[in-house]
């Protein structure tokens, strides 16, 4: 019997039935029991539930209802400053404000709220990643009162399901598994595995409504276009200096 793993699908709109006390603490520890370097714990979990505090945080995630309507909000943060204030506070020299460090502290946070995810589905949950989060991620520091050391990196909609859609598709596993080494893709082996996405309904639909000969154009020209990754990535990159992740 496959696990609920193989069940997973975003989930946009909520009951606005609250999450019980004790399913939260479940969905909270389990997230906490994510692998993590040297037991440092890099990240920090803002749990947001105030409807007030969500309406501010919905202009960040570009007013999606979800970020609204779903009982909890939940940013996830690499998170530094908490094992700096603690090695400053015995004596000890910290060195995690550079780059090395967001990294650990980013594949930290990013277990943590895997495990979080999981843990919620299997409490009847239904949760959404937001991508946004990186696209306003200092306005996100302004709403949250992130301090030095601590930048977002995603946020997940948290609530009982008031949808079923059907699952997304993947490519198959030759697409991105590769045993002992990388094998690279001839061009005919990439048409092949992106054959079936291509040729599939919603994707025609996609097509019509863009006026595009082909899905690749409609992730390069409509969905993650040129000018915009650029200017997320300059505006995250100065954030992290800001935040001290790039100190020398």
């Amino acid at each position: 019997m496959k696990s609920l793993l193989f069940k997973h699908r975003s989930i946009r709109k909520f009951k606005s039935t609250p999450i019980p006390e004790e399913v939260l603490a479940d969905i909270l520890a389990a997230a906490v029991r994510a692998s993590t370097c040297g037991n440092m714990q890099l990240y920090s979990l803002i749990v947001t539930r105030d409807a007030a505090l969500r309406e501010q945080l919905s202009p960040c995630h570009f007013n999606q209802p979800m970020v609204r309507e779903a009982p909890c909000v939940v940013t996830i943060c690499a998170d530094i400053h908490r094992f700096t204030m603690w090695c400053e506070q015995r004596e000890a020299d910290p060195a995690y404000d550079n780059f090395a460090w967001f990294l650990n502290a980013a594949t930290d946070a990013l277990l943590a709220a895997q495990n979080l995810a999981i843990e919620a589905e299997m409490h009847g949950l239904g949760l959404c990643y937001l991508g946004t989060t990186i696209y306003t991620a200092g306005e996100i520091c302004r709403v949250l009162d992130l301090p030095k050391g601590v930048v977002p990196l995603t946020t997940i909609v948290l609530g009982y399901p008031d949808e079923s859609p059907e699952l997304t598709d993947r490519l198959p596993l030759d697409a991105v598994v590769h045993y002992e080494k990388y094998a690279d893709y001839t061009a005919a082996e990439i048409d092949e595995l992106w054959a079936e996405r291509e040729e599939s309904e919603l994707t025609k639909q996609l097509l019509k409504e863009n006026g595009l000969p082909n899905l690749a154009q409609i992730f390069t020209q409509r969905r993650y276009v040129r000018k915009d990754n650029l200017a997320i990535s300059a505006s995250y990159l100065e954030l992290l200096k800001e935040k001290g992740f790039f100190n020398q």
